[in-house]
Order: C-alpha cells, then structure tokens, then sequence
C-alpha cells in the first residue's frame, strides 16, 4: 500500500501544516549553507594546488617577487591568503637588512591574522547547519504530540476509539516525525564533513606557516651575523622551505 504524501498533508490541521514549511524552510537553509561551503572550499583546494608549487619554485630560488605575485595572483585560495600582505613586508625588511626577531614575529602574526580570517570565512553559515541537526527532531516532535492532540480530540468527538476517529491525528504524527529526521539527519552529516575539511585548511595554513618561519629565522638568522640573507657561509645557497603541500581539505 503506497503512501500519499499530498492526500496526508491535505487533511493535516493549520498547525502540523506549519510545522511542515518550517521544516522545509530549516531544510533550504542548511543545503544553501552546504551548497556554499562546497563551492567556497572546492574552489579554496583548486586555488592551492596551483599556488603551492610556485610558493615553492619561488623561495627554492628565494625569489620574493615571485612569491608575492603567485600570492596575489592565488588571493582566493587559504593558503595565498594566508600570506597577504607577508611578502610585501619581507621585501623591504631585506632589502633595507632590517629583518629581526620583532619583524619575524610581526610577520608570523600577520600569518595568524589571515588565517582567522580564512577559518571566519569558511565556517560563515555553520552556525545555522548545526542548529538545523540539532533542533529539526524537536520540531517534528512538536508535530507529533499535535498531531497526537488532535487524535484524541477526534477519538472524543467521535465518542469511540475507533481507527477512522484517530487515524488522521496519527498519521498527522509520524509524518511530522519523518520530515523532522529527514532534515535532521543530512544536515549534521553535512556539519561533520565540513567541519573536518575546514579543520584540514587549519592544519595546511599551520603546516606551511611553521616551514615558512623556519625559512624567515634562517634569513634573520645570517643578516644578524653581516651575511648575505639568501646565502650560507660557504657561498652556497640554502635551499628555501616548502610550503604545505597541496593536502585533501
């Protein structure tokens, strides 16, 4: 026996045919929120691949200019952003040989900066996912003890227990049920996954932060002690640490 969704909702009360568009509304929300983080992080990942491998080219041949170009040129993905406005100031600490422990840690929280910006940015509308999963069983459940009301209400206006006094109240309830774990159940599965992929860009930000800071304390480190920044003792040049690696967010 199939179920007819249309004839249900047809003979529900004004108040379980609330409880359903307000489920369908929580619903559209959180897949809008899905639909956009999706979007913003897949384009993020895209973005990175392509930067890392220059970011990288760049500092193996301590290349500052084209490390800040593959950084504005790569301004929508974490990573690039994670070092707006680094390079620009790096460039002129070493050019003037004014790179110290202050302007290495200035640089370091300009890193840390941008990247709460990015996390901000990735997590914008989460909030609304969470409370989706959370609150959504509530609210059919609220359905339910109406729709249980109304079953009693007929059964007493019926003045029997009989199936046809109560069977439009409980129906009424499951259905309301339903449509509350149907939305609950997508949108905490979806709050999971993203929350995992946006910990992921934490931890590529905080990985080639920490390879970069080690390429700044070298330089520091020689033009605190007279030598050129981009060359070791012998003359040879050091080779520059890679950024994070391009991971899976």
């Amino acid at each position: 026996m199939s179920v007819d969704l249309m004839e249900l909702y047809s003979v529900m009360g004004g108040f379980a045919k609330g409880i359903v568009w307000t489920l369908f509304a929580m619903s559209l929300f959180s897949l809008t929120t899905a639909f956009q983080r999706f979007w913003d992080l897949s384009r993020s990942k895209g973005q990175v691949v392509k930067f890392a491998p220059k970011l990288s080219a760049a500092l193996e041949a301590n290349d500052l200019e084209a490390a800040d170009r593959a950084v504005q040129e790569h301004q929508k993905g974490h990573l690039a952003a994670a070092y707006r406005g680094v390079f620009s100031a790096l460039k002129e600490h070493v050019s003037e040989r004014t790179l110290s422990t202050v302007e290495v840690g200035a640089i370091q929280r300009t890193i840390d900066l941008n990247k709460l910006e990015q996390l901000a940015r990735f997590r914008r509308g989460m909030g609304v996912m969470a409370t989706v999963g959370s609150t959504a069983p509530f609210v059919g459940l609220l359905g339910t003890t109406m729709g249980v009301v109304n079953a009693f209400t007929g059964m007493a206006a019926a003045g029997s227990g009989g199936l046809a006094a109560i069977s439009a109240g409980i129906a009424e309830a499951l259905l309301t049920t339903a449509l509350g774990l149907l939305v609950a159940i997508p949108a905490v599965w979806l709050y999971n996954y993203f929350t995992a992929r946006i910990e992921m860009v934490s931890m590529e930000i905080d990985y080639g932060s920490k390879e970069f800071m080690n390429f700044l304390i070298a330089i520091e480190s020689r033009m605190a002690r007279g030598m050129d920044p981009f060359h070791s003792a012998g003359g040879a040049k050091r080779p520059a640490a890679a950024p994070a690696p391009a991971g899976r967010p």
